[in-house]
């Protein structure tokens, strides 16, 4: 099962948006724990590759999405940090080149439709449709797929965990979680709110 079967086969991820390194682990460990086996990890510090590279080189670990890459330099630095997937909140074909290249799937984020159908052409495997919520929730993922059953969509950005089946019902292969998963929360309570998580991705 390579990167893309797999995120469709678990329909759940975890998006995590952090600064401190080792805060970052421990919630790697408590997603996965819950049984999270996804995690986008969001490189908006530096110090996150470092967090990439630390779990990539584990035998144990869930497969680690690079987000937030948007230049060339951003994901081959993720890639030779051992990131499984790119993930870019833009559409960019430079991305799209070098990806192919290093024989690494990338996933583009869209908002609307027209940039969901560029995306495809593109031949994206997987287009993020992100922030979902803000944009219309399980309805705007039924309403972008109605007349493009052919592509493959997965939803992120402020969802609540009990919408999850709702965003699965409307064709979404997956769906991210973000902050629902770790704010404000003890490890444990990470642990449990990933569980829960899990639990809602099945109800389909």
């Amino acid at each position: 099962m390579n990167a893309i079967e797999k995120i469709s086969a678990e329909k759940i991820f975890a998006v995590l948006r952090m600064q401190e390194e080792t805060k970052a682990e421990d919630i790697v460990k408590a997603l996965t724990d819950g049984g999270i086996n996804i995690v986008e990890i969001v490189i908006e510090k530096p110090q996150m590759v470092n967090v990439i590279e630390k779990i990539t080189k584990k035998d144990e670990r869930p497969l680690i999405m690079a987000g937030g890459i948007i230049t060339q330099r951003q994901a081959q630095i993720a890639i030779d940090a051992g990131a499984d997937v790119i993930v870019s909140p833009v559409f960019q074909m430079n991305l799209v080149r070098l990806c192919k290249s290093q024989r690494i799937p990338l996933i583009m984020t869209a908002t609307t439709p027209n940039e969901a159908y560029s995306a495809w052409k593109a031949r994206t495997q997987l287009i993020k449709i992100a922030p979902a919520n803000p944009m219309g929730g399980a309805e705007y993922i039924e309403d972008i797929l109605r007349p493009m059953k052919f592509i493959n969509v997965i939803a992120a950005g402020s969802i609540k965990t009990e919408d999850i089946p709702a965003y699965l019902k409307a064709g979404a292969r997956a769906v991210g979680l973000g902050r629902a998963l770790y704010k404000d929360a003890s490890l444990d309570e990470i642990t449990k709110r990933a569980e829960y998580a899990c639990k809602m991705s099945k109800e389909i």
